[in-house]
């Protein structure tokens, strides 16, 4: 990956990554990179946290994090949203993420993560539409 041009957009920079990826898991993250833009055309890309693609809706949707051995993808508020296809395979014992490590040819069920992507865009955007009193109110409870 070549180093970061500041007026470079993160879309450019991810395309990079995926690039210099030149093999399953830059194909992995292509792939999910796709679906997660199926699910939300509205979505944002981003890069944070020396050059973790972020994709935001109303807050953090999901990171894509690349590893020897894993595509991560990790869903801020994952401990949050129902996740009735299972998809949820790796930081389970949090209070607030949730991940899912895809592995080289494991198959990635489309359908489930785009219905996981718009829950965690939809969950995004309900806490955002909540007035401030409110949500100070829900956290002290907490």
């Amino acid at each position: 990956m070549k180093t970061p041009n500041p007026v470079e957009s993160a879309s450019a920079l991810i395309d990079d990554k995926i690039q210099a990826l030149d093999d399953w898991r830059g194909e992995t993250l292509a792939r999910v990179r796709k679906i997660i833009h199926e699910a939300d055309p509205e979505i944002v890309e981003e890069l944070k946290w020396m050059g973790t693609p972020v994709w935001s809706h109303g807050g953090i949707v999901c990171t894509g994090e690349t590893y020897k051995n894993a595509v991560k993808m990790t869903f801020a508020k994952g401990a949050s949203l129902a996740d009735p296809s299972g998809l949820f395979n790796s930081s389970l014992e949090g209070n607030v993420r949730r991940a899912i490590d895809i592995h080289e040819g494991d198959k990635i069920d489309d359908a489930a993560l785009k219905d996981l992507i718009r829950a965690a865009v939809a969950l995004n955007l309900m806490s955002k539409s909540k007035p401030k009193a409110q949500r100070a109110s829900r956290k002290r409870d907490e």
